[in-house]
């Protein structure tokens, strides 16, 4: 997945969770934010950031914030790309998913009851639903999900465990979006319902993988596989 137009800038502050002044070449622009989470580890006063320009007729800012440096790592957070990895990695073959391999079927946004899906899928003589969540909290290496409360969240793993108990295969697929990551976690501190909706849904036949990706300002891939550990944190104070 490649960018064009990207231009380093600093971050100065988030007025709404849709939007951040940023500084660029010395002055102040507005930059869409394409994620709905609290990244607060994230977009800190004065961290280096990337903006992509954009003067698409009837947007209402010329720029979209869709990296923030971290330390040594840089972070992907545009909330849209990872179902686009996930999708581009199972069309090329680069992505193989347990009990389905290569679908040959794969068809976005797909409704199972009330909750609709990131992906329906079919291989031969299987059909399955896949969940896609971005993951940009991190810790040491440890990444986890999710960085604020998501009822949805927790809704569509039910759901998935609904429809494992159906006989469809069914995953969470966590795109942990920067590199240098050892383990994976849910983030029992904020959310201890998602925790354990994820240990249920596991338990009930929903597969868990996770991934992070190889991330440059100028383009994005899903890299190797990353452990899962659903316990870790679980017993920690919040």
């Amino acid at each position: 997945m490649e960018y064009q137009q990207i231009f380093p800038a600093v971050f100065l502050e988030r007025p709404n969770r849709f939007t951040a002044v940023c500084s660029l070449d010395g002055a102040q622009v507005l930059a869409h934010v394409k994620n709905t989470g609290r990244c607060r580890e994230l977009l800190t006063p004065d961290a280096r950031v990337f903006l992509q320009h954009n003067s698409a007729p009837g947007r209402k800012t010329r720029y979209t914030l869709t990296h923030v440096q971290k330390g040594e790592r840089l972070v992907h957070i545009d909330s849209q790309a990872p179902n686009r990895l996930v999708e581009e990695a199972l069309r090329n073959g680069s992505l193989s998913l347990p009990g389905l391999g290569k679908p040959q079927i794969i068809r976005p946004e797909t409704f199972y009851g009330d909750s609709r899906f990131d992906f329906y899928l079919e291989g031969p003589g299987t059909r399955g639903f896949a969940e896609i969540k971005g993951v940009t909290l991190e810790e040491d290496g440890w990444a986890r999900f999710p960085d604020a409360p998501t009822e949805r969240g927790v809704k569509h793993l039910e759901h998935l465990a609904r429809a494992a108990g159906e006989g469809y295969l069914c995953y969470v697929i966590f795109v942990i979006q920067m590199g240098g990551i050892r383990l994976f976690s849910p983030n029992w501190q904020t959310h201890p319902a998602f925790g354990q909706a994820l240990v249920s849904a596991q338990n009930a036949g929903v597969r868990l993988m996770a991934f992070q990706t190889n991330v440059t300002p100028l383009w994005v891939e899903l890299a190797g596989p990353v452990p899962i550990d659903l316990e870790k944190g679980r017993n920690e104070p919040c």
